[in-house]
């Protein structure tokens, strides 16, 4: 970590992912068409390269705030996640993961999802560790972070709902 990292943070383009796959029968259901769970793992694994990259330490999921499921994926499509860190707390990181499909033969490309997840950096002793402010730079970035923080109050929102009612 460099002088200028632990005074400002990180640049939320320090975090970019790329992530690609090619749909197999093994993940499809009867309808010939990828399984949510298995998107559902891949958007995990993309989410969690992003946060590691920004953090630079080991991560674990804490939320799935949304995906939503806009449009179905065949096998035999390319599929295509994008993730990046949106917004930082003192051990927690939103990402948002964009998910694409491709047609390998016409190469018509379509978004077919997004999703928001959280993640929280651990220390060596699995404990929540500290991170670095994410450094917004674009228009895009800005409202994404913008927007974090307001899926963040509304998950606590709903967490302080839920415990009120226990």
């Amino acid at each position: 970590m460099n002088k200028e990292e632990i005074n400002n943070g990180k640049p939320a383009c320090q975090s970019f992912v790329q992530m690609e796959q090619l749909v197999l029968p093994n993940d499809a259901n009867t309808l010939n068409t990828l399984f949510g769970g298995r998107l559902l793992q891949w958007i995990d694994t993309a989410g969690a390269m992003a946060a590691i990259k920004h953090s630079r330490k080991e991560v674990v999921t804490v939320a799935v705030d949304s995906v939503d499921f806009r449009q179905s994926i065949k096998v035999g499509d390319l599929v295509k996640l994008i993730a990046k860190v949106t917004w930082t707390g003192n051990t927690s990181m939103e990402v948002k993961i964009d998910i694409f499909k491709e047609s390998p033969y016409s190469g018509e490309i379509i978004k077919t999802n997004q999703a928001f997840i959280t993640l929280v950096a651990l220390d060596d002793k699995g404990r929540p560790a500290k991170v670095l402010p994410v450094l917004p730079e674009t228009e895009e970035e800005v409202c994404d972070n913008l927007q974090a923080k307001e899926r963040r109050e509304q998950r606590l929102n709903k967490n302080n709902r839920a415990g009120a009612q226990s």
